[in-house]
């Protein structure tokens, strides 16, 4: 409901302060102009209120409601009042109105002081210093309120002024600037003590305050403002010079362009601990509009090539004769001025006339004043003419665009006030008449105009048009359509005058603009300088394709510490905050909430919210009625501020700008939307399932910002864990991590450290497809987990942590210490499968001993723990694992890791097919890094069998899948494998520049797992392209990585690689021969007979090559003859022929 306001009719309480007590005070004008009396006031209908020039449709209801509310409140007590403000304050405070809420907003705050003052009350009698002082207050008072600013306290010789409160205008500092001005004049009109004039000096701050708390008792209470906003205000007044004003810099950024100001440099000022910069403010400049004193160099137009045509288009045709009319609509900051400057530029370059009517925000109630303005600009009045030069250069003004001087010269004289008396004979009309002649002449000026040259005619921002102005143009519209003129009038949408159903209008709606063009303006804004992708997509987000939006926003990420520049762009320095809106905009967007200050509380709600939010949400936290809430909700629909689909209550509303929805979330202080935020998540457990269940990060973050951290904890678990279900592991590990963040500030209990046991247990989990198994973060989750398991005597986690470290050991290299945490787990599964009957604890327990065993070089006991694990694996009952532990399926693991053994084992058939098998479930399960694994080990299987184009196919598929998902590690083992087959495909350079690439990106994750064999690789393809000495030095490094870890995986293969490149370096004999011996031995010791046959093969072709034939028949036929499979493989396929041809050629003993 309404405050119930003091009737109109009530004595000393006239219809002005009536409206001013709604916050509408602005229309006073328009009441008392219209004869709007208090008889009358109650048969007003939406109608009458519309022509009164009210056009929105916030305050037309409002209006309307208080009406109704005091019509109600005649009938019920008749004969009763409320005549003092303590009635008032008691009345308002009823039950069924909520008491006016804090809020934090842009504030622009002026002090104004009268100079002199204490000189002067030691002068005056008091009694007429009391007078001296009313009248100051008063005359400094009604500047204020003409410009809607919000006379917050009277302190004797000081006034202070509020603008943006309780209503913003989306031009506060400038009104606040205009009202000094005037306030400073009006004070100097007054006469002092002896007909000294007084003086004023003022002072002017925008700032971010908190408003709304109102203290003090009775008569006394006021809306208090904290913030450093007003004592700024007041110690730039001190600054002041006498009849002058000195503003705050974020003020100066704010009227840049419409005021001439001078720079005072910084001042050091009490309570300020920093020197603050200090502008005097000279007057106003001679920009004819807002966007010509804010555009003073006009930009390239982006995205509006198409409305430019159109327009031109249309002025082609009033050219030769037809008149055209164009009503151009679209949103503040749609960009409608610039469009209509390049329109005109494109005119202005022939024989045109271009006419210009500027509307204005201030003069919405003061008749004619576009006209008058433009008048004056043409005429070329300057501010020191007097009458009679003004009067001459009106009259050459008509003498040069062939009107008939005769009656318009008189008539517009007196339009302009100019008394040049015995020039000129007023007009001896009746008000109407004059009314009606004077619009009549102002129409045949256009009309004068266009008999010499076609002539474009800009109404602009007709949104503020007053209606005397109005009736002028609905004239002019009437009269175009055979002269050559092309009229074009901006508004935004809300403007809807009577004449655009004519035939002869056209309308063109301005929309958002495309992506690409809102990037080209923040290259534009940035000097052409290219910003982060990241950044540049949040303001493209933010933005949505409004131009003043998009420069607005920009400028104030290069203001701020985000970026550094570096070269032809700008480098984030750090991670993305949240991006503040633009001072510059903040009052526009504020006054869009304002407009509506009866629902706006809704709005704020909603943007708790979100930008998109239910009907059923909103009901369920505002606790407002249903009949209430629709009624909110439609007038912010009909004002645009919201979009909505469907009906209620399954309807959902988004809010048309996300910047709106900003404003309106920040306006809120800290404690209500910590309070709405828990109502919202309480809501969404309680009410909304499928919310909670599809976006438990959402309830996470309402839980967080409501300050309920234990709920808040254990939803970011939730919110993780199903991110990971999706395979979204990075979002998964932020979620695990805010919850960290939480759960540490709750107090000590078993409680909490359970919660952070979860939590730590499942980072490691995450992590390890974020940043690969031996990222140290990973580690230390896991580690952590650990220590709090056994803390708890939890033996489910410890199982969990205990498989988690373990895996990162193993990853990083520390195999020993990785074997030992894997029999613990072992132990661990064994007792936690008997006691739950869950298999899953010793199919992970083998998953672990089979990757260690593996990397160990133990092949033989890796293969039985993974032959165990294929028994134990049933897809339905085990699938889940793939998402907990080590964020792997362990059915594709063990299959992954066999197929390898093995072909090292001799069993190079068998290992594609156990392989494929992998590749097969990972694809059933849509898990992308057991997808990636198996694809890996595939490849390599390829590999081992020197089958490069096979390897290389299945490298390029385990990229993909590790780009798209953000897999490092996995990344450079794929890219190695990729480069492997690429120098085996005879393409070496690319080949080692793309195992140089992965080995690093392994390397960058802290892994050492494997890295000895791709060292290896890389050696054996240096050594192809002539840099044995490089691949030697390679070998180095991978034997002293296995040392390191006490790893043989592959060893044989190291050994085998050493005396390949000694070879190519002729070292001699005795030390190729026994590199190979060594190889011999290391694969007899592992049973990798793959790697045995390799040895074998390049030692017999060396003894052959020696004369040694016998020796090397020997050597080779019982390593060939291991095998039963494989035949087709390059190794199996060289020795036959190799053996073949000593059976040919029998050579000698030695």
């Amino acid at each position: 409901m309404l405050t119930k306001l003091p009737p109109p009719r009530e004595k000393g309480v006239d219809i002005a302060a009536w409206l001013a007590s709604l916050g509408l005070g602005e229309y006073a004008p328009a009441f008392r102009d219209n004869d709007i009396d208090f008889e009358l006031l109650p048969k007003l209908t939406t109608e009458d209120l519309t022509a009164l020039g009210i056009r929105s449709v916030g305050h037309r209801r409002k209006l309307l409601s208080a009406i109704s509310a005091l019509a109600e409140n005649s009938s019920a007590q008749p004969g009763s009042t409320l005549s003092t403000r303590e009635e008032f304050a008691q009345d308002a405070t009823d039950d069924d109105v909520a008491a006016p809420r804090a809020e934090r907003r842009q504030l622009t705050v002026m002090f104004v002081d009268l100079v002199g003052s204490t000189a002067l009350s030691q002068r005056l009698d008091p009694e007429d210093m009391r007078e001296v002082i009313l009248s100051y207050q008063q005359a400094v008072s009604r500047e204020i309120a003409r410009y809607e600013g919000r006379v917050a306290k009277l302190m004797g010789d000081g006034v202070l002024a509020y603008f943006g409160w309780p209503r913003a205008h989306e031009d506060d500092a400038e009104r606040a600037v205009r009202a000094g001005l005037a306030a400073a004049t009006a004070t100097g009109r007054l006469g002092g003590p002896g007909g000294v004039p007084l003086a004023a000096r003022v002072g002017i701050a925008t700032g971010l305050v908190v408003v709304g708390d109102l203290v003090g008792e009775g008569a006394a209470q006021e809306e208090a403002v904290v913030g450093d906003t007003p004592n700024l205000a007041a110690r730039l007044q001190a600054v002041a010079e006498p009849d002058s004003i000195v503003v705050a810099e974020a003020t100066q950024r704010l009227v840049a362009g419409l005021f001439t100001a001078t720079d005072l440099g910084e001042r050091d000022l009490k309570g300020f601990t920093a020197p603050v910069r200090c502008w005097r403010i000279v007057g106003e400049t001679a920009a004819e509009s807002r966007f010509e004193a804010r555009h003073a160099v006009l930009t390239p137009l982006v995205g509006r090539h198409e409305e430019l045509a159109f327009l031109a288009e249309r002025w082609h045709r009033a050219t030769s004769g037809q008149g055209q009319v164009l009503l151009l609509t679209g949103e503040a900051g749609i960009g409608k001025s610039r469009l209509l400057a390049a329109l005109a530029a494109q005119v202005a370059a022939g024989p045109r006339s271009v006419l210009r009517y500027f509307c204005s925000a201030h003069y919405t109630n003061s008749a004619l004043h576009p006209l008058i303005s433009h008048l004056e600009r043409a005429a070329g009045f300057v501010g020191d003419d007097n009458a009679d030069t003004r009067f001459d250069k009106l009259a050459t003004l008509l003498t040069g665009i062939g009107a008939e001087a005769g009656e318009a010269l008189p008539l517009l004289a007196t339009l302009l006030s100019i008394d040049a008396s015995g020039r000129y004979r007023p007009p001896k009309l009746p008000a109407p008449a004059l009314r009606a002649r004077t619009l009549a002449a102002l129409t045949r000026l256009v009309e004068a105009s266009a008999t010499n040259a076609p002539v474009l005619v800009l109404v602009e921002d007709a949104h503020w048009i007053d209606p005397t102005t109005a009736e002028w143009l609905e004239a002019l519209v009437e009269r175009l359509s055979d002269l050559p003129v092309l009229l074009v009038v901006t508004a935004r949408p809300e403007f809807e005058p009577r004449w655009r159903a004519l035939s002869c209008v056209d309308t063109l709606q301005l929309g958002r603009l495309e992506p690409c063009d809102g990037t080209a303006i923040m290259e534009r804004v940035a000097g052409g300088k290219k910003l982060p992708r990241d950044i540049a997509d949040r303001i493209l987000a933010n933005t949505e394709g409004v131009p003043l939006f998009v420069e607005e926003l920009t400028k104030t990420v290069l203001d701020s510490d985000l970026l550094v520049e570096a070269g032809d762009r700008y480098l984030a320095i750090g991670p993305l905050p949240a991006i503040a809106i633009p001072s510059t905009l903040q009052d526009s967007l504020m006054a869009r909430l304002d407009r509506l200050s009866p629902v706006k509380e809704t709005a704020q709600i909603a943007a708790c919210i979100g930008r998109v939010f239910r009907h059923r949400l909103l009901a369920a936290v505002s606790g407002a009625g249903r009949g209430r809430l629709d009624d909110a909700l439609s007038q912010l629909e009909q004002a645009e501020l919201l979009f909505r689909s469907g009906a209620a209550p399954e309807a959902t509303y988004t809010f048309k700008h996300a910047l709106v929805c900003d404003t309106a979330y920040q306006s809120l202080l800290r404690s209500r939307r910590q309070q709405i935020h828990a109502k919202i998540a309480s809501a969404l457990e309680a009410e909304f399932a499928d919310v909670a269940e599809t976006e438990p990060e959402t309830v996470a973050q309402h839980y967080t910002i409501g300050g309920l951290v234990a709920e808040a904890a254990s939803w970011w678990l939730k919110a993780g864990q199903r991110a990971m279900t999706k395979s979204a592991n990075r979002e998964a590990a932020a979620h695990f991590g805010k919850g960290l963040e939480l759960v540490v500030t709750l107090p000590a209990s078993e409680a909490r450290l359970r919660k952070e046991l979860s939590l730590w247990t499942a980072m490691g989990s995450a992590l390890i497809s974020t940043k690969g198994w031996g990222d140290p973060e990973v580690l230390h989750s896991f580690s952590k987990a650990r220590e709090l398991a056994e803390r708890l005597g939890d033996k489910t986690q410890l199982f969990a942590a205990v498989r988690g470290e373990s895996a990162c050991r193993t990853i990083s290299g520390h195999l020993r210490a990785a074997n030992a945490l894997a029999n613990q787990c072992l132990t661990l599964g064994m007792e936690l499968a008997h006691a739950s009957g869950d298999s899953g604890y010793m199919l992970e327990a083998h998953h672990q001993l089979w990757g260690v065993n593996f990397y160990l070089g133990n092949y033989k006991t890796s293969g039985v723990h993974a032959s165990q694990g294929m028994a134990i694996y049933d897809y339905e009952k085990h699938r889940h694992l793939a998402w907990g532990y080590t964020g792997h399926d362990p059915g594709v693991c063990c299959r992954s890791f066999s197929a390898q053994m093995l072909c090292i084992c001799g069993k190079p058939d068998r290992g594609v097919q156990q392989s494929r098998e992998a590749v097969a479930l990972a694809e059933r399960g849509s898990h992308p890094v057991s997808l990636a694994q198996a694809q890996m080990a595939l490849s390599v299987v390829h590999l081992m069998r020197r089958e490069p184009h096979d390897g290389r196919l299945w490298a390029e598929k385990a990229i993909a899948v590790c780009t798209e998902f953000a897999m490092p590690l996995l990344l450079g083992q794929a890219r190695v494998f990729f480069g492997w087959a690429l120098g085996g495909l005879g393409q070496l350079d690319e080949g080692i520049r793309q195992m140089r690439d992965g080995i690093a990106a392994i390397a960058a994750t802290g892994a050492d797992m494997g890295l000895a064999y791709y060292l290896c690789a890389l050696a054996r393809a240096c050594g192809e392209r002539g840099e044995a000495s490089e691949g030697l030095a390679l070998l180095e490094q991978a034997f002293d990585t296995l040392a390191k870890s006490g790893s043989s995986y592959q060893l044989p293969e190291l050994l085998s690689a050493k005396g390949e490149l000694l070879s190519r370096l002729d070292q001699g004999d005795d030390a190729i021969e026994g590199s190979f011996r060594q190889s011999l031995a290391a694969a007899r010791e592992q049973g990798a007979r793959l790697a045995e046959l390799r040895a074998a093969l390049r030692l017999a072709r060396l003894w052959s090559d020696r004369g040694r034939e016998s020796e090397a028949r020997d050597l080779l036929a019982p390593a060939y003859a291991a095998f039963n499979e494989g035949f087709g493989t390059s190794d199996l396929v060289e020795a036959k022929s190799l053996l073949q041809k000593f059976s040919h050629h029998p050579a000698a003993q030695p």
